[in-house]
């Protein structure tokens, strides 16, 4: 009798696009394949990709179908290779996506991610494309499968969806209305991370410090809010506190909070929760009343500045980064100036500028005013100017600091040619360091003196004063005896700078918030 024949199995890719709920997404996306009997594709060309997709720019089509186009041949050419299409964009192309691309096999919306290995399947046996978009949630994402690319820091969903209606923002009408995790749940999720050896953790949420809103009146909420809430706090300055009751768990950070939200006891749990980091990220989108007013954002200069200052005088080591939109319809040069104003009196850390992108679908693509290219390019160059400027005075403070970071990977590109590595301080600044003697891993952690800066990271060459290691660090090694050590996925913001405008990255669908 022979023995069976073995097969090997099917390998995976996901491209991922946007914000970081869909970098979490694809972290889901990966469990499922693997539960499923995927395994991550290594060099070869991979049976399976999947594009988690963005629908935040106007090129986000352009690109897919771009991407869609190159891999035609490919497929051609690889017997049984499948190609799906997830994300926002799909929830907002749906049958349009088969339609210009037929080779494509699965269509599955913002809702229904964890249909993918089923829909593969099914693809595969009626041999004919699968279309499945469903117009509210399924599933709480945070119960489907998950390989988190990094062993030392991870994404904890508390709520999925918006309540907002901005002008310019596609992102409400594909992710839905907000709906919140419970906070037992939540809490659970970040022990048994913590147990697994995660030291950093960030909180979630398209509009994250809105949490408990998606539970309705408060009277109808669960039990363990009205708790969280019973002396009158929020219930997302409670969550960060109870985050602070989490042993072994070093750093809290969250992403992205609206600025009509922050309210002064979610600054009170900052300052008051030692896990949480020095380190607040809060989109403007512009300095101008007359442009949020037509943006639908419910701040205006003095509340965002007054919030600023606040936070400052509650922790004054405080990062802050921002979200700014150059070139929104109807904008004047008067209005430009009130944006630059903000940057100025703010001294913001970093910010992510990008330029007005029209989306199809939203209020604001069908207002007057739409700028010319050129006047946009112009404004724009001189806000990355400004802030690149106070980017590097801002830093240039952290001279002499000492600072603990937390080793990470993939952030230091230039590493192995300067010897160095990388990690990121507790307020969130990148920072290149003199590999010490002893060996270091990922998710360790150092204490460094800086002894330079630039507008985007710091430079600590002095000898490494300390290293800790870590229970993240076991985590990591222990990884690299299993699956291979692949790159890592930071939790740092990403890569700030001059990007190009097709490549900005999104930081949590922030230009949305």
């Amino acid at each position: 009798m022979n023995a069976p024949i073995e097969t090997a199995p099917r390998t995976y890719e996901i491209r991922t696009y946007g914000c970081q709920m869909n970098v979490h997404d694809s972290e889901r996306l990966s469990g499922l394949l693997e539960s499923a009997g995927y395994v991550r594709a290594g060099d070869a060309e991979p049976d399976v990709v999947v594009f988690n997709t963005c629908a935040v720019r106007e090129n986000a089509d352009n690109r897919l179908y771009g991407n869609l186009g190159h891999l035609r041949p490919v497929k051609d050419g690889h017997p049984g290779m499948q190609i799906a299409v997830g994300g926002c964009l799909a929830q907002k192309d749906r049958d349009t996506i088969v339609r210009r691309a037929p080779w494509v096999d699965v269509v599955f919306g913002t809702h229904n991610i964890g249909s993918l290995p089923a829909l593969l399947e099914r693809a595969r046996v009626q041999d004919e494309a699968q279309v499945e978009i469903e117009e509210s949630l399924v599933t709480f994402p945070s119960t489907l499968p998950t390989r988190r690319e990094s062993p030392y820091a991870a994404w904890v969903s508390i709520s999925v969806g918006c309540n907002n209606t901005c002008t310019f923002c596609i992102v409400p009408s594909l992710r839905g209305k907000e709906r919140d995790r419970r906070p037992g749940e939540i809490l659970a999720e970040v022990e048994a991370l913590v147990a697994d050896g995660v030291l950093e953790i960030t909180l979630l949420g398209q509009n994250v410090n809105a949490y408990g809103s998606g539970f309705g009146a408060l009277a109808d909420a669960p039990d363990e809010v009205r708790a969280m809430t019973s002396r009158g706090q929020s219930a997302f300055a409670g969550l960060l506190r109870a985050c602070g009751g989490v042993k072994g768990l070093e750093r809290v950070r969250f992403t992205s909070p609206h600025p009509k939200d922050f309210t002064d006891d979610v600054i009170a749990a900052m300052a008051e929760t030692p896990n949480v980091t020095p380190s607040l990220h809060m989109p403007l989108q512009s300095g101008s009343d007359a442009v949020l007013r037509a943006m639908r954002r419910s701040y205006r200069q003095e509340r965002y500045l007054g919030i600023i200052e606040k936070v400052r005088a509650a922790i004054p080591d405080a990062a802050i980064t921002t979200d700014i939109i150059v070139g929104f319809p109807g904008e004047t040069e008067a209005d430009f100036e009130e944006t630059l104003h903000v940057v100025r009196e703010a001294r913001f850390a970093s910010a992510f500028t990008f330029q007005y992108s029209k989306r199809p679908g939203t209020p604001a693509a069908t207002m007057d005013g739409q700028l010319p290219k050129e006047i946009v390019q112009e404004r724009y160059e001189r806000l990355v100017a400004l802030q690149e400027e106070i980017s590097w005075a801002e830093n240039k403070k952290q001279l002499g600091r000492t600072l603990e970071v937390l080793v990470s990977e993939g952030e230091g590109r230039k590493d192995e040619a300067t010897r160095r590595l990388s990690g990121r301080a507790r307020d969130n600044r990148l920072v290149h360091f003199g590999a010490p003697d002893e060996p270091v891993r990922p998710g360790d952690m150092v204490t460094v003196e800086v002894t330079y800066a630039a507008p985007h990271h710091l430079v600590a060459d002095k000898p490494v004063l300390d290293v800790r290691r870590t229970r993240a660090g076991d985590a990591w090694e222990a990884r690299q005896g299993g699956a291979g050590g692949e790159k890592g996925v930071s939790l740092g913001m990403p890569t700030i700078g001059r990007p190009t405008v097709a490549d900005a990255p999104v930081s949590g669908c922030a230009v949305h918030r």
